[in-house]
């Protein structure tokens, strides 16, 4: 799935409370994070519900590396915004992480208008962990 087919379905689901099904089922399709994985150099801060993620190097199809995102979260809502943004950045260059425009993305989404402040932080640290992972890669 890309960002530009949830964009579209977005536009064709005109009530919230369908497109908060639609966000949570997006994030039923996560695969689950191993326990073992669940560890406090994985968790997110800055985000009232647990919330794990995890950037893992690969190599890239045109030879530059990409990073991978896996994560899980106790709240459902916040999976699903989870899935959203590793369909925004995973599988792509620590160059390109660092240069998509999110905010854009996000209200063209219209998600920060219809999220509390408190998910709406937590999507925002979610953002920066993933940035300043990519900012990490960049700088090796």
């Amino acid at each position: 799935m890309s960002i530009e087919q949830i964009i579209s379905d977005f536009e064709f689901i005109d009530d919230w409370e369908d497109r908060y099904r639609y966000v949570i089922e997006l994030g039923n399709k996560l695969e689950p994070l191993a326990e073992e994985l669940k560890t406090a150099e994985s968790k997110v801060k800055g985000c009232v519900s647990q919330v794990w993620l995890i950037s893992e190097r690969k190599p890239g199809p045109n030879g530059e590396d990409i990073l991978h995102f896996t994560g899980d979260s106790d709240a459902h809502i916040v999976r699903g915004l989870m899935a959203i943004v590793f369909i925004i950045f995973s599988d792509k260059s620590p160059r390109e992480i660092v240069q998509t425009d999110h905010e854009q993305i996000f209200k063209t989404l219209d998600l920060k208008d219809h999220i509390s402040p408190q998910r709406s932080n937590g999507l925002s640290a979610m953002v920066l962990r993933i940035k300043a992972d990519a900012e990490a890669e960049l700088a090796k």
